[in-house]
């Protein structure tokens, strides 16, 4: 069990963590536990009612900015236009929208529970958490959130009110990292949805080695302002 307010915060070495991923309980989710916990590879994932329960699955789920796979489908999309990117200018939207029940009643959302949110906001004050928003006919239609140290990024959850538009969030998002020289997007736990478009598998050992690399790079601290000649195709 974790401690509440250890300075400096400090968590097991990762390789002791469960076949499933758990590596510890408790803590708090103050802002020097969440950077100390992503810098190892390590994320909070828990329920309302659940102490906070902290992982480091193995293997582990990584897109790399420059191998971000576009199938044709989304291709006609992003040339046909009809929408807008903007970065961490509704931050509390977006993660709030990604704790919202899913279309279709399955609500895969609760995760991200208040204490998330009143979390994740504060590093996002701090720039250290960021959004993508996408917005089509005004209205925010998708988007993204996550953690960025160094030059590492941490993706937390997206979600969609139109079709594709997490999908266009993703693209925007690997492009304009890319163009940013960051290493890589830690998407944490496999999905089919994330390797269609290019996410890999790395052993835990192979991830915390890249990831070692990439968060002692300097950082670039927010708000992040979307670059408007970006090229996603």
């Amino acid at each position: 069990m974790l401690p509440q307010g250890s300075n400096p915060p400090v968590f097991p070495p990762v390789h002791l963590s469960s076949p499933e991923g758990l590596l510890a309980v408790g803590g708090d989710l103050r802002p020097q536990r969440l950077i100390e916990a992503y810098r190892h590879g390590i994320f909070p994932w828990y329920s309302d009612g659940q102490p906070i329960l902290w992982w480091s699955p193995d293997p582990r789920t990584v897109l790399y900015p420059r191998a971000v796979r576009i199938s044709r489908s989304l291709r006609k999309v992003l040339r046909g236009g009809g929408f807008r990117i903007g970065l961490d200018g509704r931050f509390r939207e977006v993660i709030s929208a990604c704790a919202a029940p899913r279309r279709g009643g399955r609500d895969v959302g609760t995760w991200i529970t208040a204490e998330m949110i009143e979390a994740y906001c504060a590093l996002h004050e701090r720039g250290i958490a960021h959004s993508v928003e996408v917005y089509m006919d005004g209205s925010l239609a998708g988007g993204l959130y996550g953690v960025a140290i160094g030059r590492a990024f941490f993706g937390e959850s997206m979600f969609s009110l139109a079709s594709n538009a997490s999908k266009i969030a993703l693209v925007h998002l690997a492009r304009q990292l890319e163009a940013w020289d960051f290493g890589l997007i830690d998407c944490q736990m496999p999905s089919g949805h994330l390797f269609n478009m290019g996410a890999v598998s790395l052993p835990r050992s192979e991830f915390i080695d890249l990831l070692g690399e990439a968060v002692d790079r300097d950082t670039r601290p927010g708000p992040w302002t979307a670059d408007p000649d970006l090229a996603l195709l």
